[in-house]
């Protein structure tokens, strides 16, 4: 039998929400082993997807605490402006920010972050990623977590991590239970090159088939201008619409989009995939834990998934770091019960409120249309309800963990 290999933690899952995580608890000093099937070459590769990422600026602050904001710099667009309507007509929100105060949050291109994790990974002595492989057996026991892959190699831990994303395997298999439900929706991501400047504002536009959103990226290597979209359409429609040529699907785009940034041309993969709520009530098993999208996955319609799982992370880690440093099992009931109750509720508050809005924007009919129209209105004319969501797009509302605050844990 191989020699069996331990961590302070073991994290199932090496996507965005896995890696920060084992670099946030590195930094402090804690050993993490990753987990995870997927190649890590074939996911920095310059077409694996077309994906962008809105960070909050709550998240960038960790960010710089973890030496991630340096190796990303130059790649990220700060937001500075948030423009919202519903349906393209008059009613418009707007939230900007003032000249001397942070950006709402950066648009990040998933590769470079994914980039900037295993530069930062590979510099991290504390961490070790078993990637690809594949879990054959999971034992847990009073005593702490045992995962055997397929090549005999042991791992042990007193605490199993859960970062694998919205199918998790090891989530189900541990039993945990999920409430989830589909929207009967499909979105549409990439990114374009177009004509007019975005002068950093984000758009979000609010259609009866869904919402329509562009995002400012920075201009690429040859000067041009470029903005990622999601785009949400109903799921009979989606077939349709992904089987449109790059000529086609870029004129729909445009007609959408309402001449805002002018000609359009697609300059990264285009990606479709069914959109559905799940949350898990509970986050906290015997030695298990779960993070990210692992525990609750929400409609884009706010840009608040990743960051919802960094806050995750960013929680986590800190109630880790107190428990070893008080010497605590990091695997104690106790313990991770401080998490349940710090994350549990703030994640089930963010998923309602971004399921209450998919809800009220898909009502069709001029009345409906003309109420969110009158509310877009009452909330542009109240500063302090302004103030309160745009602390909310930052990802400063709440119990802020210290990382999230930018000081160290």
């Amino acid at each position: 039998m191989s020699e069996t290999l331990r961590s302070d933690v073991l994290i199932s899952g090496g996507g965005l929400v896995g890696q920060t995580l084992a670099l946030a608890l590195a930094h402090h000093g804690l050993t993490s082993r990753i987990v995870d099937p997927a190649d890590p070459l074939a996911t920095i590769a310059p077409g694996f997807d077309g994906r962008a990422s809105a960070i909050a600026s709550a998240t960038w602050q960790m960010f710089g605490v973890l030496g991630l904001a340096d190796r990303l710099a130059g790649h990220g667009c700060p937001i500075h402006a948030i423009k919202v309507s519903d349906g393209g007509q008059k009613g418009e929100l707007d939230f900007v920010t003032a000249p001397e105060d942070r950006a709402l949050g950066t648009m990040i291109e998933n590769r470079q972050l994914r980039l900037a994790l295993a530069d930062a990974i590979a510099d991290a002595s504390l961490v070790s990623r078993h990637m690809p492989a594949k879990v054959t057996r999971r034992d847990i026991d009073g005593h702490g977590v045992t995962l055997t892959l397929a090549d005999g190699t042991r791992l042990a831990a007193p605490l199993l991590i859960v970062a694998e994303g919205r199918r998790s395997p090891t989530r189900d298999a541990t039993g945990f239970s999920i409430a989830n439900w589909s929207y009967h929706h499909h979105a549409m991501i990439g990114a374009v090159a177009h004509e007019k400047p975005h002068g950093g504002v984000a758009h979000e536009i609010f259609f009866p088939s869904g919402p329509f959103a562009l995002l400012p990226l920075v201009d690429d290597a040859e000067g041009r201008h470029r903005s990622a979209f999601v785009w949400t359409v109903a799921e009979k429609d989606g077939p349709g619409f992904a089987k449109l040529g790059d000529r086609g699907f870029t004129a729909e785009l445009e007609k959408r989009a309402g001449g805002l940034l002018g000609s359009m041309e697609l300059v990264a993969p285009r990606m479709t995939y069914p959109l559905g709520f799940h949350h898990s009530a509970r986050i906290v098993g015997d030695r298990v834990v779960l993070v990210g999208d692992a525990a609750h996955g929400i409609h884009p319609i706010a840009g608040q998934g990743l960051n919802l799982g960094l806050r995750d992370a960013a929680a986590l880690a800190e109630v880790l770091v107190d428990g070893a440093r008080l010497g605590l099992d990091l695997g104690d009931a106790a313990l991770l019960a401080r998490y349940q109750r710090w994350r549990g509720l703030d994640s089930l508050m963010v998923s309602l409120a971004t399921d209450g809005l998919t809800r009220l924007f898909g009502i069709p009919g001029r009345t409906a249309s003309a109420v969110r129209r009158a509310g877009l209105g009452a909330v542009q004319r109240l500063p302090a309800l302004k103030r309160f969501f745009m602390d909310e797009a930052r990802g400063e509302a709440g119990d802020l963990p210290r990382l999230l605050a930018g000081t160290e844990i």
